[in-house]
């Protein structure tokens, strides 16, 4: 759980180590408080990632940092996706396998998405595809930051079950996202808002496979500090993100997660 609160805390900055700290168990205590940070990921495997605080060298669990008193935030996650095909309810589903969308087969749903783009993209649509999950069901109209973005695992053309990286309930709105080059450059700068009063800088952290999917090592950092003005950006490369969607925190891949201060 989180340290006890002052109440003056604006935000939390969260590194961690995926394989000692329970991240998924964790990240549900946080409740309001945006969270913005990443997993380390040494190539060793287990026991070679350092963490380091006041001084000190931790080779397991997860170190943070809460930012409170009088200054403003503000937070932008971007998933680098968005939306295609039209918006589903989940008829059948067990744990992460999703059986039925709209009362048809899952696999059946993803071919007619499939099918509606032009038959030269249509190889290149099947391998980008992901499946979003509305955050806020009681809200008539679900913006593009408006989905939870969850990666396609598997398909079974027996059952016609999808295979989804997450929990997906009975009831609950999905809608399948695609995923480009072109789609992550502009996605973060489409949420970073020029208009809001100029930033003193930001905290910026850039999941591995979106650098390799942009093909440009700081693109993300050139796009953040444009839109944020010219304020300094600084941060890391992670294996996978941390950051709030629909006002909570969540594990993200593919991600730039930005928290950044007024």
């Amino acid at each position: 759980r989180l340290p006890d609160l002052g109440g003056d805390e604006r935000a939390a900055v969260l590194l961690v180590d995926p394989h000692t700290f329970p991240l998924a168990g964790f990240l549900p205590h946080t409740g309001a408080l945006p969270v913005v940070g990443g997993l380390a990921s040494a190539r060793g495997g287990p026991g070679s990632n350092r963490l380091f605080l006041d001084g000190e060298v931790h080779a397991h669990g997860a170190v943070g940092l809460l930012v409170g008193g009088d200054i403003a935030v503000g937070t932008a996650v971007s998933q680098g996706c968005r939306p295609t095909g039209p918006p589903m309810t989940v008829t059948r589903a067990e744990r992460n396998v999703l059986y039925e969308l709209a009362g048809a087969p899952a696999l059946v749903r993803l071919a007619e998405v499939v099918s509606a783009h032009p038959l030269a993209r249509r190889r290149a649509t099947a391998r980008g595809l992901h499946l979003g999950v509305v955050v806020d069901e009681y809200v008539d109209e679900h913006p593009r930051d408006d989905f939870l973005v969850r990666g396609i695992l598997d398909a079974d053309e027996a059952t016609g079950a999808l295979v989804v990286g997450d929990v997906v309930e009975v009831g609950r709105t999905v809608r399948f996202q695609l995923r480009d080059a072109g789609t992550v450059a502009e996605d973060l700068a489409l949420l970073l808002n020029p208009g809001e009063p100029r930033r003193r800088g930001a905290l910026l952290f850039s999941c591995a496979e979106r650098r390799a999917l942009l093909g440009s090592p700081d693109r993300d950092v050139r796009a953040a500090r444009d839109r944020l003005g010219g304020a300094a950006v600084a941060g890391l490369v992670v294996a996978g993100g941390i950051g709030p969607i629909g006002g909570r925190n969540h594990v993200h891949g593919f991600t730039a997660a930005v928290l950044a201060f007024g």
